[in-house]
C-alpha cells in the first residue's frame, strides 16, 4: 500500500502550519525547506480539510501548489497564485485515469485535468510570479511522465531506481524552480 495524503508547497516567513489557510489541517509536519523561504509539508491521509490553495496564496501573497497522492500511484495538483489564478492537472495520468474510470461515463481525463502541454504553460505562469524560470517542455515531460524506472529521480526515489508519483511530484517542484534539482 502505498502513501495517500497531501503535500503541500507555498512560500513564507514563518511555517505554512501556523497560518490561518491551513488551520484545518492539525498534525501537518515539514517535509522540506528550501531557499527563500520555500516549504513542503506533508498531511497524511485524506481526512479532513487540509484547506484552500487559493487563501494560502493569497495570505502569503505567492503562489501556492497542492499535491494530494494517491497510493502513490497519481498525484492531482491544484496550483494557485495571487496574479495568475488556480488551476488543476494531474500527475501519473494512466493511474489516475484508472482511478476516475472516467471512460465509463463517457468523461476524458481532460474533462477533469489540464492536458500536460496546457497545464506547462501555466505553470510557467506560476514560477515566473514566483520568481522563477521555468521551461514549458521539461514541465510538459514531467506532466507527461508515469511512475516506473528513472535513473533521475533523486534522492526521494523508491529503492531500485522505481519512481513512485510522489517523485513526479517533487521532479515538477524541481522544474519549478521551489526545491533543488
Amino acid at each position: 500500500m502505498g502513501y495517500w495524503g497531501y503535500l503541500v508547497v507555498g512560500r513564507a516567513e514563518r511555517p505554512l502550519a501556523e497560518l490561518e489557510a491551513l488551520s484545518g489541517a492539525t498534525g501537518m509536519t515539514l517535509r522540506l525547506s528550501a531557499p527563500e523561504g520555500w516549504q513542503v509539508w506533508e498531511y497524511p491521509g485524506g481526512d479532513g480539510d487540509v484547506g484552500n490553495m487559493n487563501d494560502l496564496a493569497g495570505q502569503t501573497g505567492a503562489p501556492a501548489l497542492f499535491g494530494y497522492v494517491m497510493d502513490s500511484d497519481c498525484v492531482v495538483v491544484e496550483a494557485a497564485a495571487p496574479e495568475s489564478g488556480a488551476w488543476t492537472t494531474c500527475l501519473a495520468r494512466t493511474a489516475m485515469a484508472g482511478y476516475l474510470g472516467a471512460e465509463k461515463e463517457g468523461l476524458t481525463l481532460e474533462d477533469y485535468f489540464l492536458e500536460p502541454r496546457d497545464a506547462a504553460e501555466r505553470a510557467v505562469a506560476w514560477a515566473a510570479e514566483a520568481g522563477r524560470v521555468a521551461s514549458a517542455g521539461e514541465l510538459a515531460e514531467v506532466l507527461s511522465a508515469d511512475p516506473g524506472a528513472d535513473p533521475d529521480a533523486g534522492p526521494d526515489a523508491a529503492l531500485g531506481g522505481e519512481t513512485v508519483a510522489e517523485d513526479l511530484f517533487f521532479r515538477f517542484l524541481a522544474r519549478l524552480g521551489v526545491v533543488p534539482r
